[in-house]
């Protein structure tokens, strides 16, 4: 069981969630405007509350606070969801533009999958870490950039130079290998 900021108990925070619950779950329910999901991100809002709550000074502002966690995770809500669109949308042209599901397709698609990987190994550690933030993770610059160590501007650089590089190794053509003359 966590313990309570100095001077407040469980009893305290269950006073919190009791005025702010409704308040955090009509915000929720607006910004995501689906119910279902404005439910869990107001579970999942409190659940993360109730863990931090230990951490929390005895004169907090208990509303902002549940706000800044109930958006945090909100956006965190919004990004996962355009990743996945992403990825369903490309896995929609790839399987358009290459028949997966023979052994040929299947075989490219591997081919690119460690092609691409292993072109992404081979960036600078900077600019491999300011790639996979970005395009994997849908952080912006100014997150990245404080992660690196290094100005927004920089951050975006890191990540210009990194697909500069691999869409330069992708367009080489792939080295076939020659069958040994007998």
């Amino acid at each position: 069981m966590p313990q309570a900021p100095a001077g407040e108990n469980e009893g305290d925070f269950e006073a919190v969630v009791a005025r702010y619950h409704g308040e955090i779950h009509r915000y929720l329910c607006r910004l995501a405007r689906h119910a279902g999901d404005g439910e869990d991100l107001s579970q999942e809002t409190f659940l993360h509350a109730y863990r931090a709550w230990p951490g929390l000074p005895g004169d907090a502002n208990h509303r902002a606070w549940l706000y800044a966690i109930a958006t945090n995770l909100y956006r965190n809500h919004v990004r996962s969801a355009q990743r996945r669109r992403l990825a369903h949308a490309t896995v929609r042209v790839t399987r358009h533009a290459v028949d997966v599901d023979g052994p040929e397709g299947a075989a490219v698609a591997a081919q690119m999958r460690a092609r691409t990987e292993a072109t992404v190994d081979r960036l600078p550690l900077k600019q491999r870490i300011a790639f996979t933030l970005r395009k994997l993770h849908d952080l912006d610059y100014e997150v990245i950039g404080a992660s690196l160590a290094c100005s927004p501007e920089s951050a975006r650089a890191h990540v210009f130079q990194a697909l500069r590089k691999i869409r330069q190794a992708l367009d080489r053509p792939v080295p076939t290998r020659r069958a040994p003359a007998r």
